[in-house]
């Protein structure tokens, strides 16, 4: 790297903490303080891993600038500029993906791109969905999960009334609520499979299958939790729907659901999928 590239790339680094400061303070403290999020920490030190394990691959690359990252980082800014003036908190974090990729076309060009397109698309796990988008996405978990939690409370013979995300059983009334979802697990579950996708299945389709399997897993996990806690507060105590037991069934079935996971790799690497695997991830240690 040459002396003006490594200029580049501070100017860059000291434009983004002058620009972003603000909007990176409110995002720890998010992560910080909401439980949905708190994988949040991880993101930036995975994704700098991700970029540091393909040095090789960067170092080899031709160094092409190109003026579409230049494009690229004026319409980022504009993002980021209405995400100002609505106080949009999503716009405004969200443009400093954009940001740094335009960046990297800008100085290095598509090679360096294409390469870093995964680190890249991975700091996206750490930016909290816009409310709209979340409750458009909690509510129905809520409903999916009341749905299933009361057949299978019924299939045991319980006798289970439903109102929407109600479930009202002979000796308590159990309220599917937004933190019972499963929103947060099916987030941590998403980054979750991608991680493993990246690290033990080298086809891209194959990655994107494991990837995939995190929503049906999360809903089922979820709703199985739903039904468990119906089951215990029904046969042993109410006392099971609240308190150390409901938080302790919530790990519990987030482990299950990892290990559904892992079994949906080992499955995958038994089928016949293309093998093809991006240059950006042919790199040497």
């Amino acid at each position: 790297m040459t002396k003006r590239h490594v200029g580049a790339v501070l100017l860059v680094c000291a434009g983004i903490v002058w620009l972003y400061g603000g909007a990176l303070s409110s995002l720890v403290s998010q992560w910080a303080s909401d439980d949905d999020y708190s994988h949040g920490f991880f993101v930036i030190p995975l994704a700098a891993f991700f970029a540091w394990e393909r040095r090789a691959a960067l170092a080899r690359a031709p160094i092409r600038p190109g003026v579409e990252g230049l494009l690229l980082l004026g319409a980022s800014l504009l993002v980021f500029l209405a995400g100002i003036l609505g106080a949009e908190l999503f716009l405004t974090r969200s443009s400093l993906i954009g940001v740094l990729a335009g960046a990297v076309l800008f100085i290095w060009g598509r090679e360096h791109f294409r390469i870093l397109l995964f680190p890249l698309a991975f700091l996206l796990f750490m930016i909290p969905l816009p409310a709209i988008v979340f409750n458009q996405i909690a509510f129905p978990l809520q409903l999916v999960a009341s749905r299933l939690g009361e057949t299978a409370i019924a299939a045991a013979g319980i006798p289970v009334l439903r109102e929407g995300n109600v479930l009202q059983l002979p000796n308590i009334t159990l309220e599917v609520v937004e933190a019972c979802s499963g929103i947060r697990s099916l987030v941590s579950l998403l980054m979750l499979g991608a991680l493993l996708g990246y690290f033990a299945e080298p086809r891209t389709p194959g990655r994107v299958i494991i990837a995939l399997a995190a929503i049906p897993i999360a809903i089922i996990a979820n709703a199985t939790r739903v039904a468990g806690t119906g089951l215990a507060s029904h046969w042993a105590s109410p006392a099971a729907a609240e308190g150390f037991f409901h938080t302790f069934s919530g790990w519990i079935m987030f482990v299950v659901a990892l290990i559904g996971l892992v079994m949906v790799q080992r499955l995958v690497a038994r089928i016949q999928l293309p093998a093809w695997r991006p240059h950006a991830t042919s790199v040497e240690a």
